[in-house]
């Protein structure tokens, strides 16, 4: 029998070292996993997080509880650029505030993790703020009756959620 003991534990250590490396290439952080926004693993995909008092409505990929902090975790399936785009950090910042509003905590960071390679963006005062401007900002755009567009591509401009209100359309 001691064979046998010997075998299960290889086979646990094999998960365990297997495990690990799954966590590491999805971008994860240790932690629990206590919100998902991918179908992976069988789970249902949860509600949207929410804030009516800034208009904003979002689904992190990810959202791993580290001791008594809530970290955000966006996942990026393009090339990871030298630095995280300007769009996915105000993205990221974002989901920041919902689980500010929601689990009533405020993160001091989130995750981006591209295909090779994560960063970690801190949620200062400073990001915190221009988030919120940039959101005030939108809501306004979204009222006025002509929103200029800013590209000249047409596949983009045919998936825009403004396509039906814009004047300007490819």
């Amino acid at each position: 029998m001691p064979w046998l003991i010997g075998f299960l534990f290889l086979i646990a250590l094999l998960f365990w070292l297997v495990a690990g490396r799954l966590r590491r290439v999805s971008g994860l952080p240790g932690g629990k996993i206590i919100y998902s926004d991918t179908r992976m693993w069988g789970q249902p995909v949860q509600q949207p997080l929410y804030d009516g008092s800034i208009g904003l409505v979002g689904k992190p990929d990810y959202l791993v509880k580290q001791g008594h902090e809530w970290i955000p975790v966006e996942v990026k399936s393009c090339q990871a650029p030298p630095a995280p785009y300007d769009s996915h950090i105000f993205q990221l910042a974002a989901y920041c505030l919902l689980v500010e509003k929601v689990y009533q905590s405020r993160p001091s960071h989130g995750l981006i993790h591209y295909p090779g390679r994560t960063f970690l963006v801190d949620f200062t005062d400073e990001l915190r703020q221009e988030t919120l401007t940039l959101l005030r900002e939108m809501h306004t755009q979204e009222r006025k009756a002509s929103i200029p567009r800013s590209h000249d591509q047409p596949a983009r401009c045919s998936g825009c959620g403004y396509q039906r209100l814009c004047d300007q359309r490819l």
